[in-house]
């Protein structure tokens, strides 16, 4: 990180530094009110994502602003890390750095069902379609995609899994519910 950068964030910057991102929040394509900034960045006036590290750092700072922050979590860093100030911030932004590390799944599902987080889970980095139906089912809501995804490929893939076969943050029965009640409604 020798500018301050992840290497998602140096993966997905424009040749004039800026990060542009097609952003798809609960199932539209959607303007980003929030800028992430690098460690080393000055703060702007509203809406930021922070590392967790700058906001441990200049916690007290950034919630005497009284304007919509954010968090990034890198996968090896937990949403526990936050404590209590979860309930302040507007979004938490779980990085997904191979598509093959699924911790951001824990840390999302943890995020709303132990830690009672209600705003904005947001997936940024590498995952793919396939994966999509599953982060939304342990509460992921926003999407930083690239031109890999679509909404009409997104909106598809949400469609894809019809029973579940565990409970998630997403509350839906599983297979093993759905089958108890339809065994109860027959006893009766």
């Amino acid at each position: 990180m020798r500018d301050g950068l992840t290497i998602y964030e140096r993966s997905t910057r424009e040749p004039d530094g800026n990060t542009r991102m097609s952003l798809i929040k609960n199932g539209i394509m959607a303007e980003d009110h929030f800028q992430s900034v690098a460690d080393d960045e000055p703060m702007p006036v509203n809406g930021t994502i922070v590392s967790l590290a700058r906001f441990h750092r200049d916690r007290e700072e950034y919630l005497a602003r009284n304007a919509p922050i954010g968090v990034r979590l890198k996968s090896d860093e937990s949403p526990e890390a936050l404590g209590e100030d979860v309930h302040r911030l507007s979004v938490v932004v779980l990085e997904f750095p191979k598509f093959r590390d699924g911790r951001a799944f824990s840390w999302a599902r943890m995020l709303r069902t132990r830690l009672g987080f209600t705003g904005e889970i947001r997936a940024v980095g590498h995952f793919l379609y396939d994966q999509l139906a599953f982060m939304k089912r342990v509460g992921i809501d926003a999407f930083e995609v690239q031109g890999n995804i679509t909404l009409e490929e997104y909106r598809r893939a949400q469609g894809e899994i019809t029973d579940v076969y565990q409970p998630s943050a997403d509350g839906r029965k599983t297979i093993r519910q759905l089958r108890l009640g339809r065994v109860a409604a027959l006893r009766f």
